[in-house]
């Protein structure tokens, strides 16, 4: 629970710059959508990379 509590801390301030849009954000601009995809095929690829190791190892 410790860690739960110390991780959302940790988020909502790392978010907060995120909300103030003149400052630093993490959100793409300008045709950057590019980094979303590789994002998203990086945790496809991940998941199933844990999902074959986790059905291999059931044998």
């Amino acid at each position: 629970m410790k860690n739960g509590l110390s991780f959302g801390a940790v988020t909502l301030l790392w978010t907060s710059a995120a909300m103030a849009h003149p400052g630093a954000h993490v959100h793409p601009h300008d045709g950057a959508h590019w980094l979303a995809i590789v994002s998203a095929l990086g945790l496809i690829a991940v998941a199933g990379g844990l999902a074959l190791a986790t059905f291999r190892s059931r044998k």
